[in-house]
């Protein structure tokens, strides 16, 4: 009798020995099922992080982590999307069109699909080509060893032609980027030639003109000049600077000479028949002595600005 009681205790033992095993194996199994990834997080500051994980949805690694995304951030891949082990999770900065988009969704249902596709129109790019002209430049040659001068053109001035390739973006019909990427010379600028032959003349042999030959008053001449600037690309600046300086040379006197130099007219050329490469009329003429003395300040000093401040140092320009 009492060997069938231990024998039956036996069994029950091995009963529940053999269950116990059989939920250990279980457990080993799921956790066996639970697979570990290994992915990198990448952040915006270039600062990586590796990390293993049972998680499989980027938002939940993320979250795994204590990694929160500021208003201006977004993951790649997405944050509802799964990864793989080996993958990488990169927090990258959202583009300003992304920003808009998030801030309508906000709104919730007062959101139109009206509203979302309006901040969500593609940026479109066009190649645009552009010609210019390339101003000539002027070109003197002196021959004698005179004291007054006699111009004359060997050679006619022409504009040359450059061509400006630009890759323009528009965003809603608006320009908003205009980038230069090329630019070519399509026709080379022909020099102006002028001949300036110096001959040996006395103080007396300029013929100062009679007053009734002059025309205009300072305001005109004021006038013209600041046209004559608008033209150059000057500032404002830049004719306030020109009319002190003129003010000081001759204070806008057309047929202003002075007695020791001969410097005459409103720039106060020296010889006056410089100014004959601008008009044969250039002792009476105050658009034509304008003309020189703009295009003799743009050649030597770019700006009024700069021939003004010269001669405030030397007292001459």
């Amino acid at each position: 009798m009492k060997n069938e009681e231990q024998a039956s205790i036996s069994i029950t033992k091995i009963i529940i020995i053999s269950i116990i095993l059989v939920l250990i194996s279980g457990i080993g199994v799921v956790a066996m099922s639970s697979t570990m990834n290994e992915v990198k997080i990448v952040f915006r500051n270039g600062y990586e992080m590796s990390t293993v994980t049972s998680k499989l949805k980027v938002s939940e690694i993320l979250e795994s982590k204590n990694i929160v995304l500021a208003e201006n951030e977004k993951t790649v891949p997405d944050l509802n999307e799964e990864i793989s082990s080996g993958d990488i999770i990169k927090i990258v900065e959202k583009t300003e069109q992304e920003i808009s988009i998030s801030k309508i969704a906000e709104k919730g249902v007062e959101t139109s699909t009206n509203e979302l596709l309006d901040n969500y129109t593609n940026i479109t790019e066009e190649i645009k080509k552009e010609q210019i002209e390339i101003p000539f430049q002027t070109i003197t040659k002196e021959i004698g060893d005179g004291s007054e001068e006699k111009n004359e053109v060997l050679q006619e001035g022409k504009n040359g032609i450059k061509e400006l390739t630009y890759k323009i973006k528009y965003q809603k019909g608006v320009q908003i980027e205009k980038t230069l990427i090329f630019e070519e010379i399509i026709k080379q600028p022909v020099d102006k030639i002028i001949q300036i032959k110096k001959i040996q003349v006395t103080s007396r042999s300029l013929s100062i003109p009679r007053l009734e030959e002059v025309t205009g008053d300072v305001a005109e001449y004021q006038e013209y000049a600041k046209q004559k600037c608008e033209e150059y690309g000057w500032s404002d600046s830049d004719f306030t600077c020109l009319v002190a300086l003129w003010n000081r040379e001759s204070n806008w006197n057309v047929t202003a000479q002075n007695k020791s130099s001969g410097a005459y007219g409103i720039p106060q050329a020296l010889p006056a028949t410089k100014m004959s490469a601008m008009g044969s009329d250039y002792l009476t003429n105050y658009k034509t002595q304008i003309d020189w003395g703009v295009n003799y300040i743009k050649g030597r000093y770019i700006t009024p600005t700069e021939a003004w401040a010269h001669s405030q140092r030397l007292g001459w320009y």
